[in-house]
């Protein structure tokens, strides 16, 4: 008996081989060597340029297209703003002066974008990929507007939403997502949340999966905790389209990862991630070290939100990084720490393809 498990509506869509997406992680971990090679090899994967300037993600993106002529995805943050007061923020700072103090960072001071800047960098982002033809767009932190979906459909763009609740997946297809990506509580890294509270949104993969695909019509992506071929196949029984895995690539060869994170994340358990909203004002899941310890201990009443307290610890974590210090880095990760491996991304995808082609013969 043959399955084409791998044949999906999904990758129907997204034009690639296997169900697999690597998630748009920012911050430097999704270099165009790793993009281009989960996409050699099958998957669609994703640049992270949630950080990126307007000129940083075009040559990333100019640089993608030299390494791959295959489907890939641009991720992009939606614009926040954050009205934290003046008092709370000098009160944050006093808290992480004692950090910058030993690190060694002299002039150590606030120098938070404006909204309007950031809006206008998005929408600079929006015309590059229209400009250089980018195959696959995928957004979080928020929807865009209708007349950006609009536009960007206009030319052929398919667009992936972020969602963490039913709720908000619904939300994502009335919009005019092609898909959407389920984010669940296992995830590493930065929630998605964006109409509910966070507390409220922490459902697991298995529980979301398939209430969200009996409440939609359009495809949907699961992400959180899956390293594997069991994950994988997993989340297709439930109903999902595809994957989305993020932590499994963060310790892989072509990762930009700092080194010590990557080790952090290959030596840790499941039990030592926390979700956290200390490192950047929106809550995140990461290992737990001293820094997330000690600033939930401390007796701030207050922490900005996103994005001021993500620009006030921006420079202590890239010193911390510097400097070998991952007792005050942001070392993301999902709660499968322990099925990271160092292997390249096309073992990974290789290895996790040959898995699920197991597992369907051994129960056939």
């Amino acid at each position: 008996m043959v399955v084409l498990w791998n044949e999906t509506l999904v990758t129907s869509i997204l034009n690639i081989e296997y169900p697999i997406v690597q998630a748009g992680m920012a911050g430097g971990v999704t270099t165009p060597q790793l993009v281009a090679s989960v996409s050699n090899t099958g998957g669609l994967g994703s640049l992270g340029a949630g950080y990126m300037t307007p000129d940083q993600m075009r040559i990333a993106i100019k640089d993608i297209k030299q390494f791959t002529s295959r489907a890939f995805a641009v991720n992009l943050f939606i614009p926040e703003e954050d009205h934290s007061s003046n008092e709370v923020v000098e009160q944050t700072k006093q808290v992480l002066q004692c950090y910058a103090t030993k690190l060694g960072i002299e002039d150590y001071s606030y120098k938070e974008k404006p909204f309007s800047v950031l809006k206008k960098e998005y929408k600079e982002k929006l015309k590059i990929l229209i400009e250089e033809d980018v195959p696959v767009c995928s957004f979080t932190f928020g929807i865009p507007s209708k007349e950006d979906v609009q536009q960007l459909k206009r030319k052929g763009i398919i667009l992936i939403g972020t969602a963490t609740t039913v709720n908000e997946a619904i939300i994502n297809e009335e919009r005019g997502m092609d898909l959407v990506v389920m984010q669940g509580a296992e995830a590493g890294g930065h929630r998605g949340t964006f109409e509910s509270e966070v507390n409220s949104s922490l459902v697991g993969i298995s529980s979301l999966i398939p209430q969200t695909v009996d409440a939609i019509e359009i495809p949907v992506i699961a992400a959180g905790g899956i390293m594997d071929g069991r994950g994988i196949l997993s989340m297709l029984v439930l109903g999902a389209g595809a994957v989305q895995m993020g932590t499994a690539f963060v310790t892989c060869q072509e990762s930009g990862a700092h080194p010590l994170h990557k080790q952090a994340i290959l030596t840790s358990t499941e039990e030592q991630t926390i979700i956290t909203p200390v490192f950047s004002g929106k809550s995140a899941r990461g290992i737990k070290n001293d820094f997330i310890t000690e600033m939930t201990e401390s007796n701030l009443p207050m922490l900005p939100g996103y994005p001021v307290l993500n620009t006030l610890t921006k420079e202590i974590r890239k010193q911390a990084a510097e400097q070998n210090h991952p007792e005050w880095m942001s070392l993301w990760s999902g709660q499968n720490p322990r099925l990271s491996t160092s292997k390249s991304a096309e073992e990974i995808i290789r290895d996790s393809v040959s898995e699920v082609n197991n597992i369907i013969n051994r129960i056939s």
